[in-house]
């Protein structure tokens, strides 16, 4: 079994999202966010279900999508980290990728 790890950036964006979507429907806001949870619990069985991000084009970075967002995570052993998720709209963001 694979251990994610939400990173404090990652955590930082659901929240964010979840900020944002809630300013017109609190309840989209937590179901878009329970969503957002649901897809990353699945890593643990299945941690190379993600496709790989086709802005950096290596095995070990990774993203689920659901629906406009994209949850980018990096493989490294048995651990899958979630780096970043946001909207599939905007630009992918810079990445620590060391």
């Amino acid at each position: 079994m694979t251990v994610v790890v939400w990173t404090e950036q990652a955590l930082e964006d659901v929240n964010a999202i979840r900020a944002f979507i809630a300013r017109d429907s609190p309840y989209y806001a937590k179901l878009t966010v329970e969503r957002i949870m649901s897809s990353v619990d699945r890593l643990e069985q299945f941690p190379e279900s993600g496709r790989i991000v086709p802005e950096r084009g290596l095995q070990t970075i990774r993203e689920v999508l659901i629906g406009n967002y994209r949850i980018v995570y990096r493989l490294l052993g048995g651990r899958a980290e979630v780096l970043t998720v946001f909207h599939g709209a905007r630009l992918f963001p810079a990445l620590d990728e060391s």
